[in-house]
């Protein structure tokens, strides 16, 4: 990537449903603790890369659904899409090697020869994917004659079922795992390799993320039946796979300090979190923290205390400026003052704040430009401004924390409000 000058420290390679994404926590609990932990400690030097069997149509909505971080490089449509960053740029090398050996014409020619597939909806159907739903005890049956007779029409196809009911039809060459591979390669002829990979995932079409070499990985707690067996199968002694005891992201997390890979504690399990200590001066940390902070104000799941509000206003300027995202500008000190009567006001509620693609820059000996996207949901409404922090080290020690200078927010054009809606930080 080049937003890393160096080999990123970690590269974390996830499925979305099921692993990264709990659908049965409508709170997102593990998932905003995972957000909290890749923001604090991740993001600067290290690579997301969300993997899914999900079309580019479908990972949007679940986008909009769920509090998902930005990811460094997506791999979607079961391994035959690779897009990098906010604009999904298409890898146009990925997509000439899986032209190699296929036909998706032929591919629906044969299948529509087989009553027992149900063709998935337009969405699912892409270039380099054919997607149907077939009954589990059909499916094996119905995947051997396939392949023969795709094979006999000249075609190098790989079939994958998966979730008791997906079956997809791709490239030889293509495949989660496959399009894994590509990308260590890519980043080794750059110079860029990761110094470590942790695979993560829940079902059949997760198994080729684990057979990437020298990869750490880790089946969450839920994972399906059909990875478990694979796993007792071709993998039952690999040490570098486990199987968690945490569902989902939790499961994640939990990896991360099974293979030591780095920091596994996140800031939303600190307590008192004004009682973080730091070794360095760290930006990162400081946001998610204050905002953690802020949403736990508003919830009333901290001590109503002026001692917290003398805390904050000691880490703002007292010249400091808060721009809000209609332009009026207002002091540091007299929002941290308006928190007062904010306290508990969202108790009881579904209000989360999170905060994506922390992105610290030193501009000065002792000073960081912050850039970043900060997230309120509050019941059905999710609001989004992009925020510019200016937070400086000078006359402080690191025990005492950054100071924050300037905060600069505008809302976000595709997750605006439709009034001036309000706004405390």
């Amino acid at each position: 990537m080049d937003r890393l000058t160096e080999n990123a420290n970690l590269m974390i390679v996830s499925d979305l449903d099921h692993t990264m994404v709990d659908h049965h926590d409508p709170e997102n609990l593990s998932l905003l603790r995972f957000n909290a932990l890749w923001e604090a400690n991740y993001r600067s030097n290290s690579l997301l890369v969300f993997s899914t069997g999900r079309s580019p149509t479908l990972y949007k909505e679940l986008r909009k659904e769920k509090p998902m971080l930005t990811p460094d490089i997506t791999i979607m449509s079961v391994g035959t899409e690779i897009t990098y960053g906010n604009s999904m740029e298409p890898d146009n090398g990925w997509v000439e090697y899986l032209n190699q050996k296929w036909d998706r014409n032929i591919v629906f020619e044969e299948t529509s020869k087989i009553p027992e597939l149900t063709l998935q909806s337009e969405t699912e159907q892409r270039p380099h994917k054919a997607s149907f739903y077939v009954q589990k005890d059909k499916a094996d049956d119905i995947t051997r004659s396939l392949s023969t007779c795709l094979k006999e029409r000249g075609l190098d196809v790989k079939i994958i079922y998966s979730g008791g009911m997906d079956l997809d039809i791709l490239p030889q060459g293509a495949g989660k795992g496959q399009a894994l591979a590509y990308l260590h390669d890519k980043f080794k002829a750059e110079g860029k390799l990761p110094k470590n990979t942790l695979v993560c995932g829940d079902s059949g079409n997760d198994a080729d993320l684990f057979t990437v070499p020298d990869v750490h990985g880790v089946m969450v707690s839920n994972a399906q039946e059909e990875l478990l067996q694979w796993h007792a199968i071709y993998a039952k002694n690999n040490p570098k796979i486990i199987h968690a005891k945490e569902r989902c992201a939790a499961g994640i997390i939990q990896a991360i300090g099974h293979f030591n890979l780095g920091p596994s504690i996140s800031p939303r399990d600190v307590t008192d979190l004004s009682d973080t200590k730091l070794d360095n001066f760290d930006p990162a940390y400081e946001v998610v923290k204050f905002y953690l902070f802020y949403e736990r104000w508003r919830l009333a799941e901290v001590e109503n205390s002026e001692l917290y509000l003398a805390n904050l206003k000691a880490v703002c300027s007292k010249s400091g400026i808060f721009v809000h995202p209609s332009g009026i500008e207002k002091q540091l000190h007299d929002c941290v003052d308006s928190l007062r009567t904010s306290y508990g006001d969202k108790k009881g509620q579904p209000f989360r704040v999170w905060v994506d693609q922390v992105l610290p820059v030193q501009v000065g000996s002792d000073s960081w430009l912050v850039k970043f996207k900060k997230w309120e949901q509050s019941g059905g409404e999710r609001l989004c401004c992009l925020t510019t922090a200016l937070l400086s080290s000078k006359g402080v020690t690191v025990a005492d924390g950054l100071t924050w200078v300037l905060v600069h927010q505008t809302w976000l054009k595709e997750a605006g409000p439709s009034s001036d809606a309000e706004w405390l930080f």
